[in-house]
């Protein structure tokens, strides 16, 4: 919701490209930014506001030049002497029109400046301006230049993560107050005093004639920023030249500053525009002439917590008494109120309030509601399963259950790049013993299983289930070695496998910056690897049994590296031992050619599409041997992340 730039008394006088290509690089002789102040000041603007910097004398006046010829040729140099000064004709010349000169805060004191610079007065209400930041040091211009401004003003911005949130309105240096350039320059105008008095919400308020410039309390306001508008500038070079008119500047407030390259200062904006900084003080002065400021009230997050506190116990109160669909549902209609709340606030009463705070506590709450949702449906499905043979109007609901609790990589991985992820599950029977699962166990290495569970249907689903759930809870708490976490998860399943049913599983852990994946196999059908320009490669199937067939084993661990752009297909039996009509299997070799078809590059999503096609094509119309799983990976390299970013 950008600010609509609508005021049209603000422009800006740029010493860009064209103006050092005609009149010479930077610094120019100071008679020369005289000679541009005098033809600004020709054309009758309200007031000249320079965002530029003359700390140390010039060293084009005569007497410096003439210091340079007195061995060589003295009575020229006797001559120049005579002559006034570059910087005192610079003075005279802001001191025939209202000129404001700009003060750069500094965290240092700067010998050359000593004391605090000139100030207007400035009249405290009621304690206001108790916090404003101070700076211990400052620069400013030679007492020469500094002599012709009729006002001085604060040019400084602090940065928030590399962004111009806020902008400094006025400042302390040692007892004195200066306002910003913007503030001083409309003052000057308007030659009227300045008060500094608080306002509602905790914050303060700048008044002078008839503004009033909000700010928080140590003097910073929240510029409401529009898009970069160029149509605002005037070429310096125009005006030294006389192609432009200074007439048109008659009642204007001039900021004169830097666009040129090697020159100017530039600062991002809230809109992710980089301005010129010239151009960020003339936003922030038209914001003063519109009122267009904006406000974080000191209750703010008070406000922020009593919505987090009521949204939770809406949560709380609502999702044991509804369904996963419409507790979603809940979740995001109180999301889009706090957003939609926060945007109207924004919009229509300039105040800032936060709605992701809120937002992320009442999802905390959500999903802790949720994870007892499902510990509950457990232990129902546990005391289902002898019936659920029996009722086939339930296998449906379980086909449901079960998809549900594999996870989408497409969003579990929605904002990571490093790497591409794909899955695919189709059960032989309406529910089936196939599963797989993929998360981030911290923000650099990826959990990657796949696992079949022995036999089909209803009872195979059941205990995937409990499988998928003992594997994930395994792999976020053992430290160590893959191999380890099947050990671990190999003692849970134990306990919790009445029917002695046993399990195979290819589990890896893939680390999203090297490219180093460690896997172990127990039991399961070998994963495939494509290296670019490449071919197909079956990796080492070497492992251990299937899961629950010993009671203590300890599965080892293998470890490589992924090439960039190197991608793996773990899949179930389910594709080498499908069959058609003849009772052929579709077999590894059949596999590799699919795979080799596939090119270097392809998309995760495409390898799980294209084996899948082609297993379907070789099956035809026979019945499903087995489930059908793949999960393919590729990895992109750190790069693909940093990129992102």
């Amino acid at each position: 919701m950008p600010r609509e730039r609508v005021a049209d008394r603000v422009t800006v006088v740029a010493i860009d490209e064209k103006a050092l290509a005609r009149h010479g690089q930077w610094p120019w002789p100071r008679d020369r930014v005289a000679d541009l102040v005098s033809r600004i000041a020709s054309g009758r603007p309200a007031v000249i506001g320079l965002d530029v910097f003359f700390p140390e004398p010039d060293r084009y006046s005569p007497q410096a030049v003439a210091s340079r010829l007195e061995s060589r040729v003295p009575e020229i140099a006797a001559r120049l002497r005579e002559l006034p000064s570059n910087d005192a004709l610079l003075g005279e010349a802001l001191a025939r029109a209202p000129a404001v000169l700009g003060v750069a805060g500094l965290e240092a004191k700067d010998a050359r400046f000593a004391g605090p610079p000139r100030s207007p007065p400035v009249r405290y209400l009621e304690g206001a301006g108790e916090e404003l930041r101070r700076y211990p040091g400052h620069l400013r211009n030679v007492p020469e230049i500094e002599k012709g401004a009729a006002g001085h003003g604060l040019i400084s911005v602090d940065l928030e993560g590399g962004v111009v949130r806020r902008v400094p309105m006025a400042a302390r240096f040692d007892e004195a107050t200066v306002p910003a350039l913007t503030v001083e320059m409309l003052r000057v105008a308007l030659d009227a005093p300045l008060t500094i008095a608080p306002a509602a919400g905790g914050t303060i308020e700048l008044r002078f004639g008839e503004y009033a410039v909000p700010a928080q309390p140590d003097g910073k306001a929240y510029v409401r920023y529009g898009h970069s508008a160029p149509g605002k500038f005037v070429s310096a070079a125009d005006l030294l030249d006389g192609t432009q008119d200074p007439a048109g500047l008659e009642g204007q407030l001039v900021l004169v500053g830097f666009t040129g390259l090697g020159l100017v200062d530039v600062v991002t904006t809230p809109l992710g525009e980089t301005v010129f900084g010239v151009e960020n003080h003339a936003q922030a002065l038209e914001a003063i002439l519109e009122g267009r400021f904006l406000r974080r009230v000191a209750l703010a997050p008070r406000i922020e917590a009593a919505l987090l506190v009521a949204f939770g116990l809406a949560l709380f109160v609502l999702v044991p008494r509804t369904n996963a669909t419409r507790s979603a549902a809940l979740l995001g209609a109180g999301v889009v109120l706090l957003v939609a709340g926060a945007a109207v606030a924004f919009r229509a009463f300039g105040l800032l309030f936060d709605p992701v705070a809120p937002a992320l506590g009442a999802a905390a709450v959500f999903g802790v509601m949720q994870a007892g949702s499902l510990a509950e449906a457990q232990r129902q499905r546990q005391q289902l399963r002898e019936q659920a043979a029996r009722m086939a109007g339930e296998l449906d609901a379980a086909k449901r259950i079960q998809m549900g609790l594999l996870p989408d990589p497409a969003e579990v991985l929605a904002d990571e790049r490093r790497v591409d992820v794909a899955a695919l599950l189709e059960p032989a029977r309406t529910v089936g013993g196939d599963f797989y699962d993929c998360f981030m166990l911290d923000d650099r290495r990826l959990f990657i299983v796949v696992a079949d569970v022995s036999g089909k249907g209803l009872p195979a689903s059941l205990f995937m289930a409990s499988v998928k759930s003992i594997i994930k809870s395994a792999a976020l708490t053992v430290e160590g070695s893959v191999g380890g976490v099947l050990a671990r998860a190999q003692d849970e399943i134990h306990r919790e496998n009445p029917e002695s049913l046993f399990v195979t599983a290819l589990a890896a852990v893939l680390d999203l910056e090297s490219g180093s994946i460690e896997y172990a196999n127990a039991g399961h059908e070998p994963a495939w690897s494509h290296q670019p320009r490449g071919q197909p490669e079956r990796l080492d199937a070497s492992g251990g049994p299937p899961l629950c067939v010993l009671d203590t084993y300890a599965y080892p661990t293998t470890a490589r590296t992924l090439a960039r752009g190197e991608w793996l297909l773990a899949l179930s039996d389910g594709a080498t031992e499908a069959m058609n009509a003849r009772k052929e299997f579709f077999g590894a070799e059949r596999l590799r050619t699919s795979l080799a078809w596939l090119g270097d590059e392809p998309a995760a999503q495409a390898i799980v599409e294209r084996v899948r096609d082609d297993v379907r094509r070789f099956s035809g119309e026979a019945e499903p041997a087995d489930d059908l799983t793949l999960l393919a990976i590729r990895w992109n390299g750190p790069q693909a992340a940093v990129s992102a970013r």
